[in-house]
């Protein structure tokens, strides 16, 4: 084994103990595919251990250079801010422990087979003039960053292709428009026979069976529509392939993000005015409170995490952030002259920004977050404020069998 360098996979935690499940299973993808390395994980927030722990048992055990990876598909602001800020105030405090930060998968060719397989599991059946009938409803996280969200689009514009189907499709779950619903309605307008709704998540929890909630809403409204609901991307052997990637590249100095279209180092339109902002973490609050009940408090904490957004938990967040970071490793300061940064992404960029979002649980301090631009827009999240989508037991049906990981989801279709 090798004593001096560790890998960290670093999540972004839920309450949802199905979730915490699945995302087990990328660190121990990635151990089995490099066994030589120690390896932690830790959350960001709600689910114990947090990062911090994990960078503590890995430096308890001798470690001196740790490989930190986002298990995130998109660089937005978690994997921009929130994982870096934390990195970089642990090594802040431990100099003598090395901390590089990998890239986000991105749009990767390996994830867009895995998305592919993903779906074929519930379409293998059909005929190639069938598939051309056939409407795909790729439905994204959502970002308050155009450049993820954008991400989405190609990712599906490349599964639409690859696999023919008749028209493509894109929704998010949050933050960012069009949302799920109008997403649904409007697929259902075109006039194909079916509609594959394909949720591209690594793992499950509330906004993946929200989104089964609104298909089979759709299925119930349009019984001429068949609704075939595929599966999300969990624990398929080609992601892992790709977060193994991941930590390649920080070995062989190929660890490059992509920051050309980074709303924080040049001007995006509508976002010109984020150029150049200071950014931190926002989750200390909600850090390492647990899943489950011991997580809720009566909390509604469903978030449609971005920079502008409505947690739900009944408090009014207030505070300015400033933090520095850059891609490569964890010293990371976003001077946005891109200049060399260590052995990481090769460019260091100051970002910052203020967020702003409404958390609401009781206690009145407030985030003062940036806000999102089009945060009103029809299409998003505002247009499905006070719907009541009951998505507790909002699954697939039960043609397959479970899916690893113990998730109660199970793929199969809705019937016409």
């Amino acid at each position: 084994m090798n004593e001096q360098t560790a890998i960290m996979v670093c999540g972004h935690g839920s309450r949802d103990e199905a979730a915490i499940r699945e995302f087990q299973s990328v660190w121990q993808g990635i151990h089995a595919r490099m066994p030589e390395y120690d390896i932690e994980s830790g959350f960001l927030e709600f689910a114990n251990p947090v990062i911090n722990d994990g960078l503590d048992k890995l430096r308890q055990r001798g470690a001196k250079h740790v490989l930190a990876v986002p298990g995130m598909l998109f660089a937005a602001g978690h994997a921009k801010n929130d994982i870096p800020s934390v990195l970089s105030t642990y090594e802040a405090r431990h100099p003598e422990m090395k901390i590089t930060y990998a890239r986000d998968l991105g749009v990767d060719p390996k994830l867009i087979r895995a998305s592919g397989e993903r779906i074929e599991e519930v379409i293998g059946h059909l005929s190639r003039e069938e598939r051309q009938q056939t409407l795909l409803m790729f439905v994204g996280r959502g970002a308050s960053d155009p450049d993820a969200n954008a991400n989405v689009a190609k990712c599906m514009r490349l599964v639409w292709e690859g696999l023919g189907f008749g028209w493509g499709e894109v929704s998010y779950s949050g933050v960012t428009f069009p949302g799920v619903k109008v997403g649904m309605e409007h697929a259902a307008k075109l006039g194909f026979k079916r509609i594959v709704v394909f949720p591209y998540f690594l793992f499950t929890g509330v906004l993946v069976r929200r989104i089964y909630a609104h298909a089979d809403l759709v299925a119930e409204q349009h019984p001429e529509i068949e609704v075939i609901k595929a599966p999300y991307l969990a624990d398929h052997p080609l992601v892992l392939d790709a977060f193994a990637d991941r930590v390649q590249e920080m070995l062989t100095g190929g660890n490059d993000m992509n920051c050309k279209l980074c709303k924080y180092r040049d001007t995006i339109l509508g976002f010109e005015d984020e150029v150049g902002l200071p950014q931190e973490s926002h989750h200390h609050h909600v850090e390492g409170i647990g899943t489950g009940e011991a997580a809720s408090n009566g909390h509604d904490h469903g978030h449609d995490h971005g920079h502008s957004h409505d947690h739900g938990h009944g408090h009014d967040h207030d505070h300015h952030h400033h933090h520095e970071h850059a891609h490569g490793e964890a010293t990371h300061s976003h001077a946005h002259a891109h200049a060399e940064a260590h052995a990481g992404h090769g460019h260091a960029h100051s970002h910052g920004h203020g967020h702003s979002h409404g958390h609401g649980h009781g206690h009145g301090h407030d985030h003062h977050h940036h806000p999102y631009p089009q945060k009103d827009h029809p299409l998003g999240p505002q247009a499905v404020k006070g719907l009541q989508v009951d998505s507790t037991h909002a699954t697939f049906s039960e043609r397959t069998g479970p899916r690893a990981g113990g998730t109660p989801d199970e793929p199969g279709t809705r019937q016409s």
